[in-house]
């Protein structure tokens, strides 16, 4: 009787388990039994590392064999495990020492012929394993960058199960041919088709590219003075912004060059955020680490599991962690499900979104700035000045209530794009700011509200609860006078009035404020209803003008 055992790690949503797989052998008619809760790609294993035991140049074990998997309550997917399993096997059989592989975690998959893959979810995994106290790892070759991430963590990296038996049992690893680098499970039609990436987009998967290149500037919108206000108050605050407008004045040129104008992600936000795109299989390679704000931007046609997460099994991360800590922008929201959109509710709130199922729950990180752009009607021509708008009231209330008062309150900047002239065309009124100019004074607000917020869990202005900023960072002295105005007259919640209070702080840092100022305010509360402040509103004035131009 033979026994062995190694590690590996089960992977439920971006948080790892740590699993034993232990391997014994018995007397008896040769079987291979697999227990401990495998999907049914964990159990087609059997068949490859069988095939790649015996490609490798090893002796299958005609034996009674039973491959476990602990703690078997913990749902078990994908083929990761392969690496492990063989090794556990080749160790119950004596043909390699079941000592040299007992603190061992392997994550890689095995094609027939025992060449090594890598696999999605690697560096999610290594965390789990240091966390568990492992400081040794094995992976694929591939994904030895993705795995050095992790500090204080051995990685070693192997073509095949030929050269990793080898290595264990001190002898000379033999050459190998390496591998193209993909990752099987994140295969898919159109890989690197331009179709897929925005003009100065570095393309990371379907749906959706990782940050912008420096093509797309700033300066090449033309007009749009407040919309481009705006997009840097939401820039410097992260503040989730609505355009609503006709189609052609620049609500997608803006949205595009929002990830321009974020700061660059420090080292743990990009471990995180490269975190979700190895468990979606979407990290190029080469690239290991995620350096700059993802920018994701679905169809209108989205289900709610490719926006929230979710799909058969255990649930996949979705457009919403796909964009943490970055972008994500719903163009022609009025097009999507209602259902759907709503269905956001919960992770802009919390900045994390949980997805249950029978087969597991998911927890997937969700901070992400919501930029939704819209038409003001099915025809988008509505209230144009010679627009021809033939839509019938009835469809364009329709319309504009897919975009829901709850979903809407949460929406701090809500912006009309209105058409532009022929002289904004032209740029008779003057060239724009350029990426670079604005970022930089994104980055001096974000800087002076970190300092203020030294010591505290927050960093932003948008984290902030809003008592905490009533109390402990006042405004000036009846700064708020219109806000409370509102506010009694119905048109603003308790949480718009937060919503007011934390993007004039916004506008105050960007402005050099010591703290906001009446103005500050009254500019805050133009972004979030799109009123001028300079004389009083009353609430019917307010509602008309909900959506209008």
């Amino acid at each position: 009787m033979g026994f062995a055992r190694t590690c590996s790690v089960a992977l439920v949503g971006v948080e790892g388990v740590v699993v034993e797989i232990q391997a014994d052998l018995e007397p008896g008619v040769a079987t291979f039994t697999l227990v401990g809760l495998p999907d049914k790609s964990l159990t087609e294993s059997r068949d490859r590392v069988r095939a790649a035991v015996v490609n490798a140049g090893a002796d299958w074990p005609q034996k009674k064999l039973t491959v476990g998997l602990s703690p078997a309550a913990v749902p078990k997917s994908g083929s990761g495990f392969d690496l492990g399993v063989a090794c556990a096997v080749l160790g119950a059989a004596e043909r390699i020492d079941p000592r040299n592989i007992a603190d061992l975690v392997m994550l890689g998959e095995l094609g027939l012929d025992g060449r090594v893959r890598p696999v999605r979810g690697v560096l999610p995994a290594v965390l789990a394993a240091a966390d568990a106290g492992h400081r040794q790892v094995v992976v694929a070759e591939e994904a030895v960058p993705e795995a050095s991430l992790v500090p204080d963590v051995s990685v070693l990296g192997v073509r095949s199960l030929r050269q990793l038996i080898a290595l264990l049992n001190d002898e000379t690893a033999p050459e190998e041919e390496p591998a193209d680098g993909l990752v099987p499970e994140a295969r898919g039609p159109g890989r690197g088709s331009s179709a897929l990436s925005l003009p100065g987009h570095e393309w990371a998967g379907p749906g959706m590219v990782r940050g912008p290149e420096r093509s797309l500037d700033m300066a090449d919108v033309a007009g749009q003075s407040t919309a481009r206000r705006a997009l840097e108050v939401a820039a410097a605050g992260r503040h989730h912004i609505f355009f609503k407008g006709p189609p052609g004045a620049g609500k997608t040129m803006l949205a595009e060059r929002l990830p321009g104008l974020l700061p660059p992600l420090t080292s743990q936000q990009s471990l995180e955020v490269t975190a979700v795109h190895s468990v979606a299989g979407v990290l190029p390679p080469g690239q290991p680490l995620v350096t700059r704000s993802p920018y994701c931007a679905p169809h209108h046609s989205a289900t709610m599991a490719s926006l929230v997460g979710g799909g058969s099994g255990l649930p996949r991360p979705g457009a919403v962690s796909m964009a943490h800590h970055g972008v994500l922008f719903l163009d022609e929201a009025a097009e999507c499900s209602g259902r759907v959109l709503d269905a956001m509710r919960q992770p802009l709130e919390s900045g994390h979104v949980v997805v249950a199922r029978a087969s597991g729950v998911m927890r997937m990180p969700a901070r992400f700035l919501l930029v939704l752009a819209a038409n003001p009607c099915p025809c988008g021509r509505h209230g144009m000045k010679g627009g021809g708008c033939e839509c019938r009231p009835a469809s364009i209330r329709r319309y504009r209530a897919r975009l829901s008062g709850p979903l809407m309150d949460r929406v701090d900047l809500r912006v009309h794009v209105k058409p532009l002239s022929r002289s904004e065309l032209a740029g008779l009124h003057g060239s724009s700011d350029s990426t670079a100019a604005v970022a930089e004074r994104v980055l001096a607000a974000r800087e002076r509200a970190a300092a203020r917020y030294a010591g505290t869990p927050w960093s932003a202005n948008s984290d902030v609860p809003g008592h905490e900023l009533r109390t402990r960072w006042p405004a000036e002295p009846g700064a708020l006078g219109r806000a409370e105005e509102d506010m009694e007259h119905g048109l603003l919640t308790a949480r718009g009035m937060d919503r007011v209070l934390r993007v004039a702080w916004t506008v105050a840092d960007l402005a050099g404020h010591d703290r906001p100022t009446a103005q500050d305010v009254d500019w805050a509360l133009e972004l979030r209803t799109g009123i001028r402040r300079g004389t009083p509103v009353s609430a019917a004035t307010a509602s008309a003008s909900r959506w209008q131009p």
